[in-house]
């Protein structure tokens, strides 16, 4: 049983999945490499440019290629740590440095990755909220850390989990792309859409940036059934129903949460899809007596784990760990 990728419990909504089995039918075509009606359909939902709008693997693959996009002079990236593990692999694969600010307990410190901004910062990452920690930036927090940062210094805002984010004061992202020449925003539909096995996202970019990206991607992709399947996720009625499963998980999210400081773990407040534990040197040992039990977990050594919100049998199995001792 797998709690470790903060995959959704949900597979997708049926009619995206009939979707993609109607285009099954045309393997045998290419995609279009300009995705042009996906990125008609975003711009639409979003009120954004269509040139504004980049497609890629899902937010991780778009953060990459937005970083392959900016000043090649600059060799700099700036992002927190503890957060995606995924940044300092994007540095390493361009021969950037990484520039791995700590956390102030579970979220950014932002007024340490405003300082430690230089003139060979390539760009400066947020992970919002926060993985693995589960914490969330407010909106006046991200506003107050942008009038820090020099406007030729990009600043990509990871939004990976916001579809299950309840705090009221949550940054919106795109309000503050169009607000700041500097900003852009990355999403996906592989977590609360399902789609994780096909690789679809999209970011929102200032219009420089846009052009340079898209040539950093692979030709003919996202591919025909990602593009499908993506288009068929912003239906009004998939989108209804892909919001009332999220709030769904998200009041199991909470009431696992409950139950697991019942049982006497540390559990960090959560505006993911997951929960953290911050377990410290006990980390590995729990993750272990996990693996004894059929439960993949994310550790991370001597700090603490990272375990999905699954379905009930996932999360009733990891409760009965956490009740054992």
């Amino acid at each position: 049983m797998d709690l470790s990728m903060n995959e959704s419990p949900f597979p997708p909504v049926p009619a995206v999945l009939d979707a993609v089995r109607e285009a099954a039918a045309r393997l045998q075509r290419y995609p279009d490499f300009r995705s042009a009606e996906l990125v008609a359909a975003l711009a639409k939902h979003l009120d954004v440019p269509d040139g504004g709008l980049v497609l890629g693997p899902g937010s991780a693959g778009l953060t990459q290629l937005l970083i392959q996009a900016l000043d090649p002079g600059r060799d700099e990236i700036v992002h927190p740590a503890l957060s995606f593990e995924g940044y300092p692999l994007m540095a390493a694969n361009l021969r950037n440095r990484s520039v791995a600010v700590p956390l102030d307990g579970l979220t950014h410190d932002l007024d340490a990755m405003a300082a430690a901004v230089t003139g060979r910062t390539r760009c400066v990452l947020l992970c919002n909220p926060n993985n693995p920690t589960g914490a969330a930036l407010s909106h006046a927090e991200i506003t107050a850390f942008l009038a820090r940062i020099p406007d030729d210094v990009v600043v990509i805002i990871d939004e990976a989990y916001r579809e299950y984010v309840t705090a009221g004061d949550y940054a919106d992202g795109l309000a503050l792309h169009r607000e700041h020449d500097n900003v852009c925003v990355v999403r996906t539909f592989s977590k609360a859409h399902g789609l994780a096995a096909l690789r679809v996202g999209y970011a929102v970019v200032p219009p420089r940036i846009a052009g340079p990206a898209r040539m950093a991607g692979v030709l003919f992709y996202p591919g025909g059934l990602a593009q499908v399947a993506a288009l068929a996720c912003l239906e009004p009625g998939v989108l209804d129903e892909c919001a009332r499963r999220c709030a769904r998980l998200v009041g199991v999210r909470d009431r696992l949460a409950a139950a697991l400081a019942a049982a006497g773990l540390p559990v960090a407040p959560s505006q993911t899809n997951f929960l953290w534990l911050p377990l410290g040197t006990g980390s590995d040992a729990f993750a272990r007596r996990c693996a004894d039990a059929g439960i993949l977990v994310r550790a991370f050594p001597e700090v603490g784990v990272r375990v999905t919100v699954g379905d009930e049998a996932g999360n009733e199995r990891l409760l009965a760990v956490a009740r054992a001792g």
